[in-house]
């Protein structure tokens, strides 16, 4: 009898530790602004997105491949998905259960998943999707039906309103877009174009993006476009999209791409992706999007400095991602800064100087926190685009600059870019980099410069 007795607890404790290793993944990744977003237990490796698009009703239906690798044992595992109904989900062509709550999916395979085991996700979703409203984001978000077509823009939320994703940067993946459409539109999206179907009345428009991407800069855009392409430098292919009926006022400044992306590339290194180009829209969005590898423009938002931000956006934001949208500073601060070089280059150094002075101007004037300005490292979930993380942010570069020098400042730049290219950073990465290469201790610097109550003074010069 205590011969059984034993042999009975040494099961269960075997099998107890098998039901305890196989756990569900996280439903967040611990965003300290959305810890929300995101998910656990797995990494995805590739995307792909095979959509049909009704222009008459703004519906999709469409099916997501997932590959993945899971990175602990797994019982379960989420995905985001906001809205658009959910016909079937498979775990390596096993169907799988799946439950919504809000925009979590939870999917429990028919078979745990072991650690380190790559698998395929399948999941058929149809529906009309609807913009979202995130206090983060200053316009709607995600996927966009307008009288000319469709774009999308999803910084930071927006992905999940058209495809179920791990909606992350930490999370970066390749994808391929396999879209749809009635004649005569046509579709822009990531990376490059590589084939088009003819099904008669539809044509399917075939895109590979093969540098990883965070979901909130992926892009689909349907419409009515007259085509551009060139070859930039090092015989990067350009390829821009121009809705038809836009005024010539609207899309004659990517004419300086090329040398915009020359330019960059002598300051940074090498432009870090396979094409560049932009979507300009004939909407009513009062903005633009980085979105990796075509940036989207609304119709008045085409200045040259813009499109030097956007295109800025592709080292510092796209390439190098913020690791927790608290970081948000280390795209727009950058991209707002690195803009005004093109000023310099173009207008001259009192022209760059102007704009610097009249930021900090605003920035030490009262109207900075009525315009819901904060230091750039206190961005918060409902402002987190506000001026400070552009404009203060901004400044935090250019001290930073006449602090160590042009030689040292650009070299962190450069450093920066390499180490941490189709990757995440952080804050303190960035300090820490500034610091080894400049051989300066800056702990002070940037906390007075990124979380100040109040701007510094400039430095000298």
């Amino acid at each position: 009898m205590a011969r059984k007795s034993i042999v009975v607890f040494v099961l269960l404790i075997v099998v107890g530790g098998i039901i305890n290793a196989q756990q569900p993944g996280a439903d967040g990744l611990g965003d300290s602004l959305f810890p929300g977003l995101g998910n656990g237990g797995y990494d995805v490796q590739h995307y792909t997105i095979d959509l049909a698009w009704d222009s008459d009703t703004g519906a999709i239906d469409a099916t997501a491949t997932i590959e993945a690798t899971a990175t602990q044992d797994l019982s379960a595992f989420n995905l985001d998905l906001i809205g658009l109904e959910v016909e079937r989900v498979s775990v390596d062509d096993i169907e799988a259960t799946f439950t919504r709550d809000g925009r979590e999916m939870t999917i429990t395979p028919a078979e745990p998943i072991a650690n380190e085991s790559a698998f395929i996700v399948l999941i058929d979703y149809n529906g009309v999707p609807e913009p979202l409203v995130d206090g983060g984001a200053p316009v709607p978000i995600g996927w966009i039906n307008y009288e000319g077509g469709v774009y999308t823009v999803s910084e930071p939320s927006g992905s999940a309103t058209w495809y179920p994703v791990n909606d992350h940067p930490l999370d970066k993946a390749t994808y391929t877009f396999r879209i749809t459409a009635p004649k005569p539109f046509t579709v822009a999206a990531n990376g490059l174009p590589r084939e088009q179907i003819d099904n008669g009345a539809t044509t399917t428009f075939v895109w590979e993006a093969s540098d990883p991407i965070a979901s909130y800069l992926t892009t689909v855009n349907i419409g009515e476009y007259d085509i551009q392409e060139e070859e930039g430098p090092n015989g990067l292919p350009i390829i821009n999209y121009f809705e038809r009926g836009l005024p010539s006022s609207a899309i004659e400044n990517f004419a300086l791409t090329s040398d915009m992306i020359a330019f960059y590339s002598e300051i940074f290194g090498p432009y870090p992706f396979e094409s560049y180009g932009a979507v300009v829209i004939n909407a009513n969005f009062p903005a633009a999007l980085e979105t990796q590898t075509r940036s989207v423009f609304g119709p008045r938002a085409t200045g040259q400095t813009t499109i030097a931000h956007e295109l800025v956006h592709q080292w510092f934001g796209n390439s190098v991602s913020p690791a927790d949208w608290s970081d948000i500073w280390l795209n727009e601060g950058f991209a707002e800064y690195l803009s005004y070089l093109w000023i310099a280059e173009t207008a001259g150094e009192e022209a760059f100087l102007r704009e610097m002075n009249r930021n900090y101007n605003f920035i030490a004037s009262s109207n900075f926190s009525a315009f819901g300005g904060t230091a750039p490292g206190n961005a918060g979930a409902d402002n987190l685009f506000n001026p400070g993380v552009y404009v203060w942010g901004a400044w935090t570069l250019h001290a930073l600059r006449l602090t160590v020098g042009d030689d040292i400042f650009f070299k962190i730049l450069q450093t920066y870019a390499a180490e941490f290219r189709n990757g995440t950073a952080t804050t303190e990465d960035f300090i820490t980099i500034a610091e080894e290469v400049s051989g300066e201790e800056l702990g002070d610097f940037f906390q007075a410069w990124l979380f100040g109550d109040s701007v510094p003074d400039q430095p000298a010069t």
